[in-house]
């Protein structure tokens, strides 16, 4: 077990647990954390992240996550971080990502992301922690019949990582709803974060080939991959590629803080809230984007579609406007700008 040394201004902050913490999305929210004056305990397996990142996080803020590389599937390890720590509340990360993986090893998906968080639960429980802020996603959501998606929609999934996601919630949902409940719990449907923090100091570094667009797209402009494949070019959309809404990574980290705060006024029960732009994009106006920000051209060949993709995806965000106070600030020239900051400076990501 590894434990970050904390500060000793840190004893009267709330310790919220970000299980993990040390990827893109919760280093991200671990930085809006401290700013927002909480202590994030990190549990991570780093399997898809990096110690790194967290060194980076207090580097920015100067103050220090606690960190434990623990796998949430470890019930003994995860309970002694509970017996260390008066944990408020949990923001769950953890768990695996990606569309095209999920669809061929479903297994592993559903034991990280459905079996990790029955162990996750049925701790916090044992310990009377009763609020979590859940990572879902817009894949819940399956292939709509309209764009754009608010929280009312119907919800399916096309592929095992988005089932995966829909079988948690309703596994909340259930929790929620149970005689003499005290959970208090808000699922988050997000889009596609991109981009990074201003520094440039942490950002998205996927282990091996990435899955995701924007890093592939940084990766083929800093010479690091050759081109970016670009999976179908007969949508229905504006010019044959995917569309989806893509949200700067600290919109969205700002939102989970947001949601956070929200609890406390909630009282129980469980919500779902999307987090998005509202604004849809599609690959190849992504690409020309991203182009535009960093000066660099991007090569790009038209590949087959992937199993279980749709055509378009992008949020009606009015409700976390409303109930949360919440709504995306940051434009797209923005996420490309901040997105090349962390690759140009970053060119082997954290390893650099």
């Amino acid at each position: 077990m590894l434990l970050m040394s904390s500060f000793s201004s840190n004893a009267n902050r709330p310790e919220i647990l970000v299980t993990g913490g040390a990827g893109f999305i919760g280093s991200h929210v671990c930085v809006e954390l401290i700013e927002a004056g909480y202590l994030p305990v990190v549990v991570d397996n780093l399997c898809n992240s990096k110690y790194e990142a967290l060194k980076r996080v207090t580097e920015i803020t100067g103050v220090a996550p606690v960190f434990y590389e623990v796998d949430i599937n470890d019930r003994e390890r995860l309970q002694s971080v509970f017996n260390a720590h008066k944990v408020q509340a949990v923001m769950h990360f953890a768990g695996l990502k990606a569309v095209g993986e999920s669809s061929q090893i479903p297994l592993k998906y559903y034991r990280y992301n459905v079996a990790g968080t029955l162990t996750l639960a049925e701790v916090m429980a044992d310990n009377n922690v009763w609020k979590m802020i859940f990572s879902s996603s817009a894949t819940v959501y399956g292939d709509p019949v309209s764009v754009p998606i608010d929280e009312s929609f119907a919800t399916s999934a096309t592929n095992p990582y988005g089932r995966s996601k829909l079988i948690v919630e309703d596994i909340l949902r259930d929790l929620a709803a149970a005689p003499g409940n005290q959970w208090n719990i808000s699922l988050l449907r997000y889009f596609n974060p991109v981009g990074a923090h201003e520094s440039g100091r942490i950002g998205e570094d996927p282990a091996g080939i990435p899955n995701n667009l924007l890093p592939y797209v940084a990766q083929v402009a800093i010479g690091k991959l050759k081109e970016l494949g670009v999976f179908g070019d007969d949508y229905d959309t504006v010019d044959g590629t995917g569309v989806r809404d893509y949200i700067h990574v600290v919109d969205l980290a700002k939102g989970h803080v947001a949601a956070l705060q929200g609890l406390d006024k909630s009282g129980d029960g469980c919500r779902a809230y999307n987090l998005g732009t509202g604004t849809g994009y599609s690959v190849l106006q992504m690409v020309a984007a991203f182009e535009a920000a960093s000066g660099r051209k991007v090569a790009y060949r038209i590949a087959p579609r992937r199993p279980g993709d749709i055509a378009a995806c992008f949020a009606y965000a009015e409700k976390a406007k409303q109930e949360l106070g919440w709504e995306a600030k940051f434009d797209l020239q923005r996420m490309m700008q901040d997105a090349w900051r962390w690759q140009s400076q970053n060119p082997q990501g954290y390893e650099s």
